[in-house]
Order: structure tokens, then C-alpha cells, then sequence
């Protein structure tokens, strides 16, 4: 039964079962999943990230008994940690917008954390390349994803920044 409840969890429900694309897809959910929680049910910030933190921190148990008997470290179908890379950039992005939530502005910037988290994940930029290729265990199946959603975390504040200064 842990087994199959492992499974379901660690391939966010079958998804990373899918043939082509299955991190790209299970992102692209999240996104989706995660604006739903915050402008269509309107959860409250803390109930999400008591949800993201619970869903992070079972993911080391449920990766590490998933690959424990498996030569590959790091199976193309584990897409757990491509929803918890996603949720960074859109839970900091949330935050920091705090109870103003315009809709149109939000499906903008969920689409550009979409596709800057996909671009980090894929090109895996230093030092995500080091964590991928150096551990081959549940936190290095992890951590390159929460490395890649900081980068677009840094990447948009980056942005914004550039933006205040030459449009004034």
C-alpha cells in the first residue's frame, strides 16, 4: 500500500508516467493547480505553504524508498520535484503581491515562471548541474528543481529591478 501510495505520489498521480514531456506537463499543471488555489478558491498564503512544505518534506521519504532498489537515481516518471520547483517562483511571486491579486497580471507572470522554470530545468545552469550529476539520492533529485525555481525567483526580481530603473 506505501508502496502504491509512493507511486502515485512521486509521479504526481500518473503524470510522470506519460510518455513525452512529463516534467514540462506536470509544471504546467502545477501552475494551473496553484492559481486555482490562490485566485480561484482564494486559500489563504499560509494554508498553501503549510500544503508546499508538507508536499516537500514527504517527497525526501517518498524519492528515497522509490529509488532505493532502482539503478537510476533520478527516473524520468519522479516528477514530485518539478511541482515543488514551480511552486517557489509562484508562491514568492503571491507573497509578494500580498491581497492584491489582479487575474490578467497573474496569468502573465505564471506563464513567465512557466517558462523560465522549464528553461532552468532543462538547460540545468551551474549549480544545478553540479547537484544533479553529484547526488544521485532523493535530495539531489530535489534540490537541482527548488535551485532552478530560485533562479527564476532572482530572474523576475532581476527584471522587475531593470524595469523601475529604465521606465520610470
Amino acid at each position: 500500500m506505501i508502496k502504491n501510495i509512493n507511486f502515485l505520489f512521486v509521479t504526481f498521480f500518473g503524470i510522470g508516467t506519460i510518455r513525452y514531456a512529463p516534467g514540462t506537463i506536470t509544471s504546467l499543471i502545477t501552475a494551473i493547480f496553484l492559481f486555482s488555489l490562490f485566485h480561484i478558491l482564494n486559500l489563504s498564503n499560509t494554508t498553501i505553504l503549510i500544503i508546499l512544505l508538507a508536499v516537500f518534506l514527504y517527497s525526501f521519504i517518498a524519492i528515497a524508498n522509490y529509488i532505493k532498489d532502482d539503478a537510476n537515481k533520478d527516473p524520468k516518471e519522479v516528477v514530485i520535484d518539478e511541482v515543488i520547483g514551480q511552486s517557489i517562483p509562484i508562491y514568492m511571486y503571491e507573497i509578494a503581491h500580498g491581497t492584491t491579486k489582479d487575474y490578467n497580471e497573474a496569468i502573465l507572470f505564471y506563464i513567465y515562471i512557466f517558462i523560465l522554470f522549464r528553461f532552468f530545468d532543462i538547460k540545468k545552469p551551474f549549480p544545478i548541474n553540479f547537484f544533479d550529476k553529484k547526488f544521485k539520492n532523493s535530495f539531489g533529485v530535489i534540490i537541482d528543481d527548488v535551485i532552478a525555481g530560485f533562479y527564476v525567483v532572482l530572474t523576475l526580481i532581476i527584471f522587475m529591478v531593470i524595469k523601475s530603473k529604465l521606465f520610470l
